[in-house]
């Protein structure tokens, strides 16, 4: 198993409890670079993996699959993890190399534990809280959204539809008791409550970068 575990902004008293054991009981901890490495370094012995930082998709692509390889290796029989500054799910190396070993290696299970994202930790240092709907862009297509307090849940999903949104999945108490989650779009109910979240993607942008 391929855990993603993210080590939080820089800050070594930043990770969560559940990272930290995470990491001491991996049989191996895969990092994309020096620091993550030193945040891993207390708990286990890192090993660097490059992901170049560029543009070129076929070159990446080529070195998604070098690595995923190398990952896969370990991760049949093992409990493994990669080490990464934030969050494994938000702008995250650990995405695209998932992607890639769900791809060519199905057997191989994945799972993620959150970090501090640059999002808040940029709104906890500068002190500028969050009050309402706000836009995180990266200067590429958005093709995701995420709503908070989705009380009525089917009524967003219809709605995103209609801005070009095709691929839904609703979420309720998060890392709670009664925690639910649900990718089936058939299942996705018409209340919920507080806790709820929908969230919506346009899977063709997604796609194209296969």
């Amino acid at each position: 198993m391929l855990i993603g575990v993210g080590l939080g902004p820089g800050d070594p008293e930043l990770l969560t409890l559940k990272a930290v054991n995470t990491l001491k009981k991996s049989s191996k901890v895969y990092v994309p670079g020096r620091l993550a490495a030193e945040l891993v370094e207390p708990y286990a012995d890192p090993e660097i993996l490059e992901f170049p930082m560029l543009k070129d998709y076929d070159v990446l692509n080529d070195v998604w699959k070098q690595n995923a390889e190398i990952v896969a290796e370990d991760a049949r029989d093992d409990l493994v993890s990669f080490g990464l500054i934030g969050d494994p799910n938000f702008f995250s190396t650990f995405s695209h190399l998932e992607r890639v070993l769900n791809r060519l290696y199905p057997e191989v299970e994945t799972d993620t534990i959150p970090g501090i994202s640059s999002i808040t930790a940029f709104a906890s240092r500068t002190r500028t809280p969050v009050y309402s709907s706000f836009e995180v862009n990266d200067g590429s297509d958005i093709d995701s959204k995420v709503v908070l307090k989705a009380k009525k849940p089917r009524e967003i999903m219809g709605e995103m539809r209609k801005e070009g949104f095709n691929d839904f999945a609703f979420a309720q108490r998060l890392f709670m008791d009664n925690e639910v989650v649900i990718k089936d779009v058939d299942k996705i109910p018409e209340k919920g409550n507080y806790f709820s979240i929908m969230y919506g993607r346009k899977s063709n942008q997604v796609n194209n970068n296969e």
